[in-house]
């Protein structure tokens, strides 16, 4: 059993890494351009351009959530978004009380972490990252190691 869900774990940090970029690239999104509900707080509406630190959020959360959803640059994305969101948890939600619970930042704790956790993992299988590291080991390769043998 350890042995198949060893195999499987490439794939499944995969699909963790799409979900989680494809919903904070949501996020983004819905604050920038008002759809999906628009931004929190706004009655479907958009956050004003460069007010701070909404309208930077918003921009880290879809670029950096497509970025991560896509799988590219993925450990340098996921370290950007996972600070903008220990930044988002200690500097708002923090002042109205301890746990993520009592100050609606569970979203803002469960992105940081997850985000975290990718910088560590990587982009795991099915992202764009491993496209670029298949041609780069490939390109590496001295003539004769790509010179197939015939018989």
């Amino acid at each position: 059993m350890n042995g198949r869900l060893n195999r499987a774990q490439p794939y499944a940090v995969g699909l963790f890494r799409i979900v989680v970029g494809l919903l904070f690239a949501c996020h983004g999104a819905a604050s920038l351009f008002g759809i999906l509900g628009g931004a929190a707080g706004t009655d479907g509406g958009t956050l004003d351009a460069g007010t701070w630190p909404g309208w930077y959020a918003a921009v880290i959360q879809l670029v950096g959530g497509t970025f991560v959803l896509l799988g590219l640059g993925t450990r340098v994305a996921a370290l950007i978004t996972s600070g903008s969101m220990a930044y988002a948890y200690f500097d708002v939600h923090q002042q109205a009380a301890l746990w993520p619970i009592q100050n609606g930042g569970e979203a803002s704790a469960m992105f940081c972490w997850a985000f975290l956790l990718l910088v560590f993992t990587g982009s795991g299988a099915l992202g764009v990252d491993r496209l670029f590291a298949k041609r780069s080991a490939t390109a590496e390769r001295t003539p004769a190691e790509q010179t197939p043998v015939t018989a």
